[in-house]
């Protein structure tokens, strides 16, 4: 069930929606609106899409207005307070799953320029959807190295950030030593998504599922050691 939910934030209240999954030790994620002063908001189609697809997965998953949208106190920073409230609000889900098993970010548009500076300082991020990434608008220079696996989400008709520019921040980031981003377009896909939800999703699913379940595979045997060294004592 989602529920609406109100926590403290730097600015003051912080507006969300949360799914806590019944499992206790469930992946996490948040999700990142597009930009608040062009209409950006948690209810965003995409960010609703994308919340959604992580909760059929079995994710505990939070979306949450950045300050000044909605009932969250504060106004506009230009990215630098939204980054803060980005943090506040993983700080919040963790304390709410504290068994999770990995932890995920996914943005739109502005939203995703925030969670991959987010990445950057929080190690604890295994993996990122970007979806229609801003390359066109924003520097992403900061990403050096990559320090996760992720994946970039572009509409091929995309006006606003056209497919060309999010092409080239796969690229520049695939050619980084180590790197395990991928990149996928959507045929015929606009900056929103528009009629292209249900292919949004399924690419959502189909690169996180088997991320998931390889790291419920490692973590098994961990436990199983950890059982076998206590009996044995």
């Amino acid at each position: 069930m989602v529920k609406e939910v109100i926590f403290s934030g730097p600015e003051g209240r912080i507006e969300a929606r949360f799914h806590k999954s019944e499992e206790r030790d469930a992946p996490i994620a948040i999700v990142l609106h597009p930009h608040p002063l062009h209409g950006g908001t948690m209810n965003n189609k995409v960010v609703y899409n994308a919340f959604h697809t992580l909760v059929e997965m079995g994710f505990s998953v939070l979306r949450f207005n950045f300050r000044g949208v909605g009932k969250s106190d504060g106004a506009f920073d230009h990215g630098v307070g939204e980054l803060i409230d980005a943090a506040a609000s993983l700080d919040w889900l963790q304390l709410q799953c504290p068994g999770y098993s990995s932890c995920w970010i996914v943005g739109f548009s502005f939203g995703s320029w925030i969670a991959l500076q987010l990445l950057m300082r929080r190690p604890e991020i295994a993996g990122f959807i970007a979806i229609s990434p801003p390359a066109n608008s924003y520097d992403f220079n900061f990403l050096s190295p990559c320090p996760s696996q992720g994946l970039i989400i572009q509409g091929t008709i995309d006006k606003i950030v056209k497919e060309e520019h999010a092409y080239e921040l796969y690229e520049k980031l695939e050619k980084q030593r180590n790197s395990s981003v991928s990149y996928l377009a959507i045929n015929d896909a606009n900056h929103f998504f528009d009629n292209k939800k249900e292919e949004l999703s399924e690419a959502i699913k189909s690169y996180v599922r088997p991320r998931i379940k390889v790291e419920q595979v490692v973590r098994k045997p961990r436990r199983d050691r950890r059982r076998t060294n206590i009996e044995a004592a």
